[in-house]
C-alpha cells in the first residue's frame, strides 16, 4: 500500500509539473520578436512605397533643363503698390568667363568653401547629405544644407530659394540630370559666372573687376578670398558697408582652403593679417543712368536680400513694393532740381523718407541731391547723424508721459543748470524762461527742461523705449543723449519712431518690400516687425504737444506748418564744436546739420540737410536761411500728400482726459465755472492722474437791471440798465434782435444807457445787456419792446432813414477834446488803462464767442507772433464791435494762445 501510495505522489507532482509547462512558456519571445519584425518591414515597405510616390510626384512637377537659363540670368520685376511695372532690372554688369580663363587659386577657393567633393560625386553628394540630415533632425529642417555646385546652379537657375521637401527633392533629381548632360568643367563654369556678388557685380569676373579693378590672374590670394566669401550673402558681407563682417567671411574662406590642403597654414595667417580694404577700389561711378526711382530701387534690393536667398538681379522675382509713384517723382523733383526748394549751393546735401504712418510702407525716399549712379549712396539710409532735438521726443518727453504720466501741463523750471558732472548748460536763445509747461518746453525746444526730464525718467528707461521705437543704443546712454548726443540715426530710423506717436503707439517696421512672388508663383510675403511700444495715452499727449511745435507762436516749427491740417512735429540741428569753428571760421549762427521730422494720421516725414564735410577738407556749414530747408521739404511735400487724401485729426483716446486748469498755478488748479476763459488753459492728462483741487477765486456776478421803453412823440427806443455792484472796471455789452433775428452787438462800454432812433413801425426789439466785471461776465439780463404799427414820425425826420454806422465807426464817441486822442484811440482799439481791453474782456466773459482786437497787458491777446517781434492779423470777424451792428457773434468763445512777452530773436532755431 505505502508502495502503491508513493507512485501516486511522484504521478500527480509529474503531472503538476507538465501543466506548468516550460517548454511552451519559452516560444513566447520568438513569436513577439517575430510580430515585430514583421511590423517594421511592412512599414518599412509602405514607407518606401510613400516615399517613393511623393519623390515620384514631386519630380514630375519639376521642370525641364533650360540651356539658356542655365547661363543667363532672369530679370526681375519691381511693381509699385498699385501692381504696376515699375523697372526691370538683372541684365546689366555681367561679364562671362570659361572655365580654361579661371585661375587655379579661385577654382580651389571656390571648391574649399562650398563644394570640397565636386569632383567626386554626381550632383549629389550623400556624404555630405547624411550629415546634413542628422543635423536637421536636431535642431530643425533648413539648419544645415549640404547642396554641392550642382545643386547651386540648379537653385538659381530653375528653382525657388525657399527651403522645403519637394523644392530639395527637385533640386537633387535635376542636378543629377545636368551632370549627365553637361562636364564638370562646365557646370563650375555656369556657377562663377551666375553667384551676384553685390553693387551689381554678377559672375566672379565682373566681382574681380568692380571691387579690385583686376583680372582674375591678377588676384592675390586675401583677394580672391574675400570675393569666394561674398554669395553666401552678398549684402551682409559687403566690404565697403561692413569691413569686419567681411574680413570675418574672408578669414573662415582661408581657414578652409588650409584645412583641404589647398594652401599653407602660413599662407593662411598672412592672407588673414591683412587690411579687409587693401586693394579695394572705389565703386565704379560711370555709368550714369539715373531715375527718380532709384533711390527707392535701392531699398527694395536690400530688403529682398534680407528676406533670404533671393537674388533680384539673376532669380526673375515678381517684387511688388510699397512705392507711391507720384510721391516718389515729387520728392526726387523737390531735391534736384530749384523749382520748388532754391538751394543754395549744389553741394548741400538732404535726406527724405516719407511713411505711411498707419502701416510703416514706405511711399517714398529722397536719396540726396544731384545723384549722377545706381546703387549709390543713399542720404536717406546710409547716412546718419546726430539727430539733435528731434531725439527730445523719443528720449526725453515720450517716456516721461509713458512713465511718469507727466501731462501736457507738468510743470519744470527753466534755469541756470549744470549735467551731473557739473558741465554747464544753455538753451539756444541763452535765455531762461522760469516754470514752464511740458508742452512749452517742448516747443520752444529749451534744452535744460529736457536734461531735467531725461534724469527724471532714468537713463535705462530712456534707452530702452528708443530701442522699442527702432533706435536701439549699442552701449549705455549719457545725459548728452536728451539733446541728441551718442547717437546717430538715418531719416528713415527716425521717420520710423515718429510714425509710433502717430499711430496710437504701434511701431511698424520701415519697408519697402510687401510680397515676392517667385518663378514658380509661390508667393513671400514681407514679415515685418509690428508692435505696441507705449500707452496710447503717451501717443496723444506726446502729439499734442508736437502740434504745439508747429503752432503756438513760440514754436520752432512754425515755419514747416501747414494750416489746413492737424499736424505734429519736431525741429533739430547740431552745432560745431568750437575747434571746428575756429578752424574753418564757421560763425556763431552756422550749424551742422538741420532737421525735421513730423506726421499727420496719414503721412510720416523725416528730412535732414547738410554738408558731407570731408575729413581734411575745408568744412561747410548751413547758415540761418539753408536751415529752414527741411522746414521747406517737409511742409511742401505734406501739403502735396494732402491734395489727394483726406486728413483727420489724432483721435482722443479714453485714457486721456482733457482738463481747463488756471494759467499759471502751480500745482494745477482746475478752472470752475465762472472762471474767465481768458484765464484757462487746456491741458491733456492721463486719466486718473488730473488735478483735483477746483479755484475758489472766482463767483458768479450778478445781472444787470433792464428797462426798455418806446417814446411814441420822439420815435425812439430808450434803452437803460443798472448795476449798483459796479465799480470803475465794469462794462456792458448790449446786444439787440429785431423780430426775433440774428443779435448784433450794438455797443460796449462803461455807460448805463442807449437810445434807438426811428424803430420800424410794428417790430418787436429784443435786447440783452451782460455785465463785465475784472474778466468775469454776467447772465444775459433780456427785455423786449413792441413798436406800434402807426408810430409818429417826427416831422423835421420824416424822410430819413437810419442808416448802419459805417465800418469803423464808432456811434459811442463824440468828437474828442483837445489830449483825448490818445484816450480815444485806445478805446477804439480795445486797450483799457488797465491793459485789460475792451475785446478782450469780452473774449473771456461774454459767453458768445466774442473774440479779441488786440491783446491785453497780460499777454492774453489773439494775435500771432511771425518769429521777429511782429504782430500778425487780429482774428476778429465782423469789423469792429463797437461800431457794427451787423455783427454775429460766434457761440463759444476762441481761446487765443499767451505771445511771449519776451520772443526769441529766432524762435524756429533750436540748435544744441
Amino acid at each position: 500500500m505505502a508502495e502503491k501510495y508513493n507512485t501516486r505522489e511522484e504521478r500527480r507532482k509529474q503531472g503538476q509539473t507538465q501543466k506548468k509547462g516550460p517548454e511552451k512558456g519559452s516560444n513566447k519571445p520568438t513569436n513577439m520578436l517575430k510580430r515585430i519584425f514583421l511590423i517594421l518591414v511592412t512599414i518599412g515597405i509602405i514607407g518606401l512605397v510613400a516615399g517613393g510616390a511623393a519623390m515620384a510626384y514631386f519630380i514630375s512637377d519639376a521642370p525641364k533643363l533650360d540651356e539658356k537659363l542655365l547661363k543667363d540670368p532672369v530679370t526681375s520685376k519691381i511693381l509699385d503698390e498699385n501692381g504696376k511695372l515699375l523697372a526691370e532690372i538683372g541684365k546689366e554688369n555681367r561679364d562671362y568667363v570659361n572655365y580654361e580663363d579661371i585661375p587655379d587659386l579661385v577654382e580651389e577657393a571656390f571648391l574649399a568653401t562650398e563644394d570640397s567633393r565636386f569632383y567626386e560625386h554626381h550632383g549629389v553628394d550623400f556624404l555630405r547629405l547624411g550629415s546634413a540630415v542628422i543635423a536637421n533632425v536636431k535642431n530643425g529642417f533648413g539648419s544645415e544644407g549640404a547642396s554641392t555646385l550642382t545643386q547651386q546652379v540648379i537653385k538659381r537657375s530653375y528653382l525657388t530659394p525657399d527651403k522645403t521637401i519637394k523644392r530639395k527633392v527637385q533640386e537633387m533629381w535635376l542636378s543629377i540630370q545636368l551632370e549627365r548632360k553637361y562636364t564638370k568643367e562646365e557646370i563650375f563654369e555656369m556657377y562663377v559666372n551666375k553667384i551676384f556678388f553685390a553693387n551689381r557685380a554678377n559672375g566672379i569676373l565682373t566681382a574681380s573687376q568692380t571691387y579690385y579693378g583686376k583680372d582674375l590672374s591678377e588676384l592675390k590670394l586675401n583677394e580672391a578670398a574675400m570675393l569666394v566669401g561674398l554669395p553666401q550673402s552678398p549684402s551682409r558681407y559687403d566690404p565697403y558697408k561692413y569691413p569686419e563682417r567681411a574680413k570675418e567671411r574672408r578669414d573662415i574662406v582661408l581657414h578652409l582652403m588650409n584645412k583641404h590642403g589647398y594652401i599653407t597654414e602660413t599662407e593662411m595667417k598672412n592672407a588673414q593679417s591683412i587690411d579687409i580694404t587693401q586693394g579695394l577700389q572705389e565703386i565704379d561711378k560711370s555709368q550714369i543712368d539715373t531715375t527718380a526711382y532709384d533711390a527707392f530701387i535701392d531699398l527694395v534690393i536690400e530688403e529682398v536680400g534680407d528676406m533670404g536667398d533671393y537674388n533680384v538681379f539673376t532669380d526673375g522675382l515678381e517684387i511688388q513694393t510699397t512705392i507711391d509713384k507720384d510721391a516718389q517723382e515729387y520728392v526726387y523733383n523737390m531735391l534736384n532740381s530749384d523749382e520748388i526748394i532754391n538751394y543754395p549751393s549744389k553741394d548741400l546735401q538732404a535726406g527724405v523718407t516719407l511713411l505711411d504712418t498707419e502701416t510703416g510702407e514706405i511711399k517714398a525716399v529722397g536719396g540726396g541731391r544731384n545723384t549722377t549712379v545706381k546703387r549709390g549712396w543713399n542720404y536717406a539710409t546710409d547716412a546718419k547723424r546726430s539727430p539733435g532735438s528731434t531725439i527730445k521726443p523719443i528720449l526725453d518727453y515720450g517716456p516721461a508721459v509713458e512713465y511718469l504720466n507727466w501731462s501736457t501741463y507738468h510743470q519744470i523750471k527753466d534755469e541756470e543748470y549744470r549735467y551731473s558732472d557739473g558741465t554747464p548748460l544753455k538753451n539756444a536763445s541763452g535765455r531762461h524762461y522760469g516754470t514752464v509747461t511740458t508742452r512749452e518746453a517742448l516747443a520752444r525746444s529749451l534744452n535744460i527742461p529736457a536734461l531735467k526730464t531725461l534724469q527724471a525718467v532714468g537713463l535705462d528707461r530712456a534707452r530702452d523705449f528708443a530701442t522699442d521705437l527702432g533706435i536701439p543704443f549699442d552701449k549705455e546712454i549719457t545725459e548728452s543723449a536728451a539733446l541728441g548726443g551718442g547717437k546717430d540715426v538715418s531719416t528713415l530710423e527716425l521717420a520710423g519712431a515718429y510714425s509710433s506717436f502717430g499711430n496710437n503707439g504701434i511701431y511698424n517696421e520701415p519697408h519697402s518690400v510687401k510680397k515676392i512672388v517667385l518663378r514658380d508663383k509661390t508667393t513671400i510675403k514681407n514679415k515685418t516687425e509690428s508692435k505696441p511700444v507705449m500707452k496710447d495715452s503717451t501717443a496723444f499727449i506726446v502729439t499734442d504737444m508736437l502740434k504745439s511745435v508747429m503752432k503756438e507762436p513760440y514754436g520752432t516749427g512754425r515755419l514747416a506748418n501747414i494750416p489746413s491740417l492737424p499736424v505734429a512735429g519736431k525741429t533739430g540741428s547740431t552745432n560745431f564744436t568750437p575747434e571746428q569753428r575756429a578752424a574753418n571760421n564757421i560763425p556763431s549762427s552756422g550749424v551742422k546739420d538741420s532737421w525735421m521730422a513730423g506726421y499727420t494720421t496719414n503721412y510720416t516725414v523725416a528730412v535732414w540737410a547738410g554738408y558731407d564735410n570731408a575729413s581734411g577738407e575745408q568744412m561747410e556749414y548751413l547758415g540761418e536761411s539753408s536751415q529752414r530747408i527741411p522746414k521747406s521739404i517737409f511742409k511742401n511735400l505734406m501739403e502735396h500728400m494732402a491734395q489727394s487724401k483726406e486728413t483727420k485729426d489724432f483721435d482722443q483716446p479714453d485714457s486721456v482726459v482733457k482738463v481747463g486748469v488756471i494759467k499759471g498755478s502751480n500745482p494745477a488748479v482746475k478752472a470752475n465755472e465762472y472762471t474767465p476763459s481768458s484765464k484757462i488753459t487746456y491741458e491733456y492728462y492721463v486719466k486718473g492722474h488730473e488735478p483735483t483741487q477746483v479755484t475758489t477765486e472766482y463767483e458768479k456776478i450778478d445781472s444787470p437791471g433792464i428797462n426798455a421803453s418806446y417814446n411814441q412823440e420822439s420815435n425812439e427806443i430808450n434803452l437803460s440798465w443798472s448795476y449798483p455792484k459796479g465799480n470803475g472796471n465794469t462794462q456792458f455789452e448790449v446786444k439787440m434782435s429785431v423780430d426775433g433775428g440774428a443779435q448784433s452787438v450794438l455797443k460796449k462800454s462803461k455807460d448805463t444807457s442807449l437810445t434807438i432812433p426811428n424803430p420800424t413801425p410794428g417790430s418787436k426789439y429784443t435786447f440783452s445787456v451782460v455785465a463785465l466785471v475784472d474778466n468775469q461776465q454776467s447772465d444775459p439780463a433780456s427785455t423786449s419792446v413792441k413798436i406800434p404799427a402807426e408810430a409818429a414820425v417826427p416831422e423835421d425826420t420824416e424822410d430819413e432813414e437810419i442808416e448802419d454806422p459805417a465800418e469803423g465807426e464808432d456811434t459811442e464817441q463824440e468828437t474828442p477834446a483837445e489830449g483825448e486822442e490818445d484816450k480815444q484811440d485806445e478805446d477804439k482799439n480795445n486797450n483799457g488803462e488797465n491793459g485789460n481791453s475792451d475785446n478782450n474782456d469780452n473774449n473771456g466773459n461774454n459767453g458768445n464767442g466774442n473774440n479779441d482786437n488786440n491783446g491785453n497787458g497780460n499777454g492774453n491777446g489773439n494775435n500771432t507772433d511771425d518769429g521777429n517781434g511782429n504782430k500778425g492779423d487780429e482774428d476778429v470777424e465782423g469789423g469792429d464791435d463797437a461800431t457794427d451792428p451787423g455783427t454775429v457773434e460766434e457761440e463759444k468763445p476762441v481761446e487765443t494762445p499767451a505771445p511771449d512777452p519776451n520772443p526769441d530773436p529766432d524762435p524756429d532755431k533750436d540748435t544744441e
